[in-house]
């Protein structure tokens, strides 16, 4: 398991845990970022913001957030 940044622009991954305070996790989950939701690296350019596609929607998400959802590469 791997932190979301980590992941490469066209690979799936799997939520499989989000870390942070309270108020990340109840934030990010209302977004769509719950367990076992897949998740495709859109943009990730090792700094800056990544882009994410989940449930059918395009997110931004900075690169500490990004860091706190941990993934499993889907494999295909």
């Amino acid at each position: 398991m791997i932190p979301l940044g980590l992941l490469e622009v066209g690979e799936v991954g799997v939520v499989q845990d989000i870390t942070g305070g309270i108020g990340f996790i109840s934030r990010i989950s209302a977004t769509g970022f719950t367990q076992n939701a897949e998740i495709t690296m859109l943009r990730n350019w090792k700094r800056g913001p990544v882009l994410v596609f989940i449930r059918d929607t395009q997110m931004a998400l900075g690169r500490g957030e990004a860091e706190k959802i941990i993934v499993r590469r889907k494999k295909i």
